[in-house]
């Protein structure tokens, strides 16, 4: 039995998330939940926007679900995402995005994975401002280590994988040192894994190819602020936030999360689209070694997914959150 953090989170954080358990419980999925949470409705509650529980939580646990968080806006208060990956060096954010039969887009044949990095970059946190001068300073900070890091987890990922070919997205042409510090970490990289083809292209390029020609790509790799734009973007190429999983992995501790807002709008009304939670559940699984119970969600919800009058109204369908989940139980 594996203990697991559950934090729903915010908005229709607890409708999703209660689908997720009920399709898991109904697939004896060999977990137990220890519940704990953060964001907008625990600090309304308790003035704690990260309790200390939950903190504890994790540091036992080692892996964690969360459900989508909402930061209270104004001045002081630090997104809670970043703070986690921060706090305990998850330094990948992990990113797939897959053609999905049943899901209609624009784009056929896509299986990419994204790795960003998820500590440094433009997202550490440094800033200055002037108010005599009017200047605002955001420290693009990139570590050798940091660069080293993000880069061999998606060489070790391709390998482990099968895949065969791991790009980088950068800007070295004029970023001249941090973006050469990743250019030369994957290149290092690359050495390690000689049967793993490598590429890198600049960032602006990287955009134009993925939305021309997005089948070409296998594992990108890429900084922190270019991950953050690129991940949205491949999501857009196979259906969207509400489809697509996503994890923060470290050496220790790993996050598996939906990646889309917590959509305060529809919170209660049975709406929301539990696809994005649950795949990164199933991506948590995997994680954890129990692959036979992830390809067997992973089935029941494809078999799903191909008939529409069985998804929520964001897929074209009528079911509500509840009832996509029940059409997924009754195809386990």
């Amino acid at each position: 039995m594996h203990l697991i953090t559950l934090i729903p989170g915010d908005g229709i954080g607890p409708e999703i998330t209660k689908a997720v358990t009920d399709i898991f419980a109904a697939a004896q999925v060999p977990v137990q939940w220890e519940e704990q949470n953060a964001g907008q409705t625990t600090f309304d509650q308790s003035g704690e926007l990260i309790p200390t529980a939950l903190l504890k939580s994790l540091e036992k646990n080692k892996v964690a679900l969360k459900g989508p968080i909402t930061t209270p806006v104004g001045k002081g208060f630090r997104s809670i995402n970043v703070t986690l990956r921060q706090k305990y060096d998850l330094y990948q954010n992990v990113r797939p995005a897959k053609t999905t039969p049943g899901i209609h887009t624009r784009y056929e044949g896509i299986d990419l994975v994204l790795f960003r990095e998820n500590t440094e970059g433009l997202y550490s946190g440094l800033e200055v401002f002037d108010e005599r001068l009017g200047i605002a300073d955001s420290f693009n900070r990139i570590t050798v280590e940091g660069s080293r890091k993000i880069c061999r987890a998606a060489f070790a990922y391709a390998a482990k994988h099968g895949r065969k070919k791991v790009t980088l997205a950068h800007k070295a042409n004029i970023l001249k040192m941090a973006g050469t510090l990743m250019l030369n970490a994957c290149k290092e990289a690359a050495t390690e894994f000689p049967h793993i083809v490598f590429e890198d292209k600049i960032i602006d390029n990287m955009c134009m190819q993925l939305v021309s020609k997005p089948e070409q790509f296998d594992v990108v790799v890429t900084s922190n602020l270019f991950g953050d734009i690129l991940s949205d973007l491949c999501a857009g190429l196979v259906g969207g936030l509400g489809v697509v999983a996503g994890a923060n992995i470290g050496d220790n501790m790993a996050v598996f999360e939906a990646v889309h807002g917590s959509a305060p709008d529809i919170a209660g009304q049975g709406k929301a689209n539990p696809t994005a939670l649950l795949r990164s559940a199933l991506m948590m699984l995997h994680h954890i070694g129990e692959h036979e119970h992830a390809n067997r969600i992973e089935k029941a919800l494809d078999a799903t997914l191909m008939r529409q009058e069985e998804c929520t109204g964001d897929l074209g369908g009528k079911a509500s959150t509840s009832e996509f989940a029940q059409h997924i139980i009754a195809k386990l």
